[in-house]
């Protein structure tokens, strides 16, 4: 068996890309903006470095760096940042001319680096900073995860699935987790060559490279490769070949390739309730079969491994990841918040209280039970195209996430959505009756007819508008409709924003639907 080794020694000194899913190359010498040097090196004990900018227009840092920040009652505030939190710059933007700028950092017990990137007349410079030499630690998946940004990781693992074969992306498990390798540099430490290596499912694999986190998932960048040992045992074919089980149940047919002592198979116990093995071949090329039963619950999925081993006991994996669809849970946004980090599609629908990103559609949704965060509303500038904003309702499906612990839920599908009108008290007066149509008005309490359900008038000085209930959020049914004044302490004088549609009732206007969007004491 042929064994493949490489250690560039500058590669590990000077890691060049920590921000992935961007593969600009580094510009260095450009008409609109100069740089004295397009590496800054920061002392290992804190300290600082300056390095000159010379523009011939205005310039900035662009914001790169994802920052969440959780608030005392429970949500977060999800904003961009021009640098990582370990390290400062003295100033994020300028005129065109010669400016100064420093970088600097506290003391660290590990070597980092990271790259920030300046824009000027519509092009990049990028500037690499490095605090002390990265230290290569030797770590399995589950520390790499739980390890600090920026430190570079030796770890080995099975490859478990290839994403990508012009850069080298890939995913990587040991019997601790997994993690995402983005990049993989070639013997030459060359990028774009990863089909050099050969490299399969399955096979064993020791690479090294520095940590990111991109989107809430745990990376190694630009990885270099330092062993590879290739698998005796091979997924061949799936029939179907997308490896998923129908709603109703079936069967799935895996082919296998062998080179070791027989085959074993591992269904993990968490699956064993609707996934088994009904049948399973020798010989150098083994069959097995698994069946599902039907599935009532939302998605699921579950990775098998099939086992062999060498002539001296040496044990040798290939993972193959099986799923079946499942039906779509109708959820609140509390219970969704409840539920496990998984797969399962979830449909909530709730009033979009503020947005963190209008091009990727990341928002906050709030019902009557809560609120969370969704990363990412539909495609790729779906979300603004259609024009949603602050206030608007949205249906939206997508699966149960987390990031640093914190509920989200991701891939979301927008399925409906209402566009929420602001009106003045007498532009909704002089509306037509309409159920379906939804606006949002404000004004300040001058009474109120009912605690139990919240019954009250809201005046603008001039205009007055009965509101026919004013409800903790959309989606409020029966007893969750009750005493909510109370519970956000709303009193006559406050000033209130509440959607909903217009209505007429033995002659009066109403704002009827009730969901309550802010309230302001004066």
């Amino acid at each position: 068996m042929k064994v493949k080794y490489f250690i560039p020694v500058i590669i590990a000194l000077f890691t060049l890309a920590l921000t992935s899913c961007n593969d600009d190359d580094a510009i260095t010498l450009l008409d609109e903006v100069q740089v004295s040097t397009s590496y800054v090196s920061i002392p290992m004990d804190g300290g600082s470095a300056t390095i000159t900018v010379k523009a011939n227009d205005s310039w900035q840092f662009e914001k790169l760096f994802r920052q969440i920040t959780k608030n005392s009652d429970g949500t977060n505030d999800t904003t961009y940042t021009e640098t990582p939190t370990w390290l400062n710059i003295s100033q994020m933007s300028g005129s065109a001319g010669e400016t100064q700028i420093t970088f600097s950092a506290d003391g660290t017990l590990n070597g980092r680096n990271t790259e920030v990137r300046l824009q000027c007349g519509g092009r990049t410079q990028i500037i690499n900073v490095i605090q002390g030499l990265a230290v290569v630690s030797d770590a399995t998946c589950a520390e790499v995860i739980a390890g600090p940004e920026s430190k570079t990781y030796r770890v080995t693992g099975t490859v478990t699935s290839i994403v990508n074969t012009t850069y080298g992306n890939w995913y990587l498990a040991d019997e601790t987790g997994e993690i995402y390798i983005y990049g993989t540099l070639d013997a030459n430490g060359g990028t774009k060559n990863f089909l050099s290596w050969g490299l399969e499912v399955g096979d064993q694999i020791t690479v090294e490279g520095p940590k990111t986190v991109y989107n809430g998932t745990v990376e190694l960048v630009d990885v270099t490769v330092v062993k590879i040992e290739k698998s005796l045992i091979k997924v061949a074919s799936v029939d179907p070949e997308n490896a998923q089980f129908p709603l109703e149940g079936g069967d799935i047919t895996v082919n296998l390739t062998c080179k070791g002592n027989g085959v074993s198979v591992d269904i993990p116990e968490d699956a064993k309730g609707w996934l088994s093995m009904t049948s399973i071949s020798g010989g150098a090329e083994p069959v097995v079969k698994f069946h599902a039963a039907p599935n009532t619950g939302g998605d699921r999925n579950t990775k098998v491994v099939f086992r062999t081993t060498d002539d001296s006991g040496k044990e040798y994996t290939s993972e193959l990841t099986l799923t079946q669809v499942g039906a779509i849970v109708n959820a609140t946004i509390a219970e969704f918040l409840a539920a496990p980090v998984g797969d399962t599609q979830y449909r909530i629908t709730g009033v979009i209280t503020s947005v963190a990103n209008y091009g990727r559609g990341n928002i906050y949704i709030r019902d009557f039970s809560g609120e969370t965060y969704v990363y990412g509303s539909g495609a790729q500038g779906e979300f603004e195209n259609i024009g949603l904003d602050e206030g608007d309702i949205i249906t939206l499906v997508g699966k149960r996430a987390a990031y640093q612990g914190n509920p989200q839920m991701s891939g979301a599908t927008i399925e409906g959505y209402k566009v929420v009108t602001a009106l003045s008290i007498a532009e909704f007066i002089a509306k037509e009756p309409d159920p379906n149509t939804f606006y949002r008005v404000t004004g300040t309490i001058d009474e109120i007819a009912n605690t139990t359900y919240g019954n009250l008038y809201l005046t603008d000085g001039t205009n007055r508008l009965y509101v026919y209930g004013c409800y903790p959020g959309y989606g409020a049914t029966g007893d969750a409709r009750k005493n909510f004044l109370e519970a956000a302490n709303i009193e006559v004088g406050d000033q209130l924003t509440m959607i909903g549609y217009r209505e007429t009732y033995n002659g009066t206007v109403e704002l009827s639907g009730g969901i309550y969007f802010n309230h302001v004491k004066p």
